[in-house]
């Protein structure tokens, strides 16, 4: 059905679940959202995922497999890491 809520739902890639990425990204399964979910322990995924995410293998494979990509990262650095990774074209 046109507009309907479940219609405009998102394939959400989450990366960075410490204390505030696991309450956020618990909070968008709650309202339906599917969410692939990385973080480099995997303590962290794991814990996600017992409430509904799938596991990603890397951050590339997470933005591989979402419509939009969330980071809840400490800084910079680690963003940077995440989004350009060990390929860095410059």
């Amino acid at each position: 059905m046109p507009g309907s809520k479940r219609e405009n739902m998102s394939n959400i890639g989450f990366i960075g679940l410490g204390i505030m990425g696991n309450a956020m990204s618990r909070n968008l399964l709650k309202a339906g959202h599917s969410l692939v979910v990385y973080d480099v322990v995997p303590q962290l995924v794991d814990r996600v995922v017992a409430g509904g995410a799938t596991p990603g293998a890397s951050c590339q494979d997470v933005a591989s497999r979402s419509d939009v990509v969330i980071t809840m990262l400490p800084d910079g650095p680690e963003v940077e890491q995440a989004m350009l990774g060990p390929r860095r074209c410059c």
